[in-house]
C-alpha cells in the first residue's frame, strides 16, 4: 500500500491502530480538494484491511493550533454553482466514509475545529478535545452554510435549538462548552490528548472487533429508523453474531474465568 501523501499523514500508531493527521500547518490544516482526495484514498485503504491490520482510526491535525480551521477560502472563492455542488458532495461523501468504516473513528481535536473541521469531527464516532480547542460553523459569515454535513450532524449531536443558534450566529464555542452541549466526550490538557485517546482505544481493542463493528453499524442504521424498526434491526444483528467464533470465545472465557482471545472472525 502507498501511504505517501502530500497534505495528510497516515501512520500505524500501534498494533492495528491508525493515525490520520491533516498536515497543512501553513494553512491551519484547512481542507482543499487535495486534502479531501487524499483522505478518500487513505480511508479506502483502511477500509480494505481486515481486523488483524485495522481496529481503530484516530484523526487529528498537525501542530497545536488547529485540528482543521475550515475549508480553504481561496479555493472556495473560485467556485461557481456547479463546482460548489461537486465540492460539497465530495466532502460529504468522504466524511460519510468515516461512518461506513467498520472500525471506531475518534477525533482528537487539538485546536480550531471550524467549518469543515467541525464537520469532520462530527463525522467521527466521538470526539476528544484539548482544552484550547474551539468549535464552530462560521459559514454564514462568508455568505454560505455548512456544506459537508454540518446542518445535519450538528442538530443530531446537540439538538436542533442549540444547533440553530450555533449555525445562525456563526460563533465559536470552547471545548468545555462543547462538552457541556454533548458535542465533545472528553476535554483534557493538550499534552495529554493523544495518551487519553489511546487509553480509550486500548479499552476498545480488548473487546471483540466484530462486536464493536456491529454495534457501530446498529447505532448508525438506527438514525434513519423508527424505534420498532431499529429494535428489529438490532435483534437481527445480535443474532448474526452467533455465527462468529468470537461469540463462543467471549462467552466461554467468561464461564471459564479467563481473558478472552478474540480473533475478529
Amino acid at each position: 500500500m502507498d501511504f505517501s501523501f502530500s497534505t495528510i499523514k497516515l501512520e500505524q500508531k500501534s498494533n492495528a491502530v491508525w493515525l490520520l493527521t491533516i498536515h497543512r500547518p501553513e494553512a491551519l490544516n484547512a481542507l482543499n480538494s487535495t486534502v479531501l482526495n487524499e483522505m478518500g484514498e487513505a480511508l479506502r485503504q483502511i477500509g480494505e484491511m481486515d481486523y488483524s491490520d485495522a481496529r481503530a482510526l484516530i484523526i487529528t491535525g498537525s501542530g497545536e493550533k488547529a485540528f482543521v480551521a475550515g475549508a480553504d477560502i481561496k479555493e472556495i472563492n473560485a467556485l461557481d454553482e456547479e463546482k460548489a455542488l461537486t465540492f460539497a458532495e465530495r466532502g460529504q461523501s468522504i466524511f460519510h466514509e468515516l461512518t461506513l468504516l467498520k472500525i471506531p473513528v475518534i477525533a482528537a481535536v487539538n485546536g480550531f475545529a471550524l467549518g469543515g473541521g467541525c464537520e469532520l469531527a462530527l463525522g467521527c464516532d466521538f470526539i476528544y478535545a484539548s482544552e484550547n480547542a474551539k468549535f464552530g460553523l462560521p459559514e454564514v459569515s462568508l455568505g454560505l452554510i455548512p456544506g459537508f454535513g454540518g446542518t445535519v450532524r450538528m442538530a443530531r449531536a446537540i439538538g436542533q435549538r442549540r444547533a440553530r443558534e450555533l449555525t445562525y450566529t456563526g460563533g465559536m464555542i470552547t471545548a468545555a462548552e462543547a462538552q457541556a452541549l454533548g458535542l465533545v466526550n472528553k476535554v483534557v490538557p493538550q499534552a495529554e490528548l493523544m495518551n487519553t485517546v489511546m487509553k480509550t482505544v486500548e479499552a476498545i481493542l480488548s473487546k471483540a472487533p466484530i462486536a464493536v463493528g456491529s454495534a457501530k453499524f446498529s447505532i448508525n442504521q438506527a438514525w434513519d429508523m423508527d424505534v420498532e424498526e431499529a429494535q428489529k434491526n438490532e435483534a437481527r444483528i445480535f443474532a448474526e453474531l452467533f455465527s462468529s467464533e468470537d461469540v463462543k470465545e467471549g462467552t466461554s472465557a467468561f464461564i471459564e474465568k479467563r481473558k478472552a482471545e478474540f480473533k475478529g472472525r
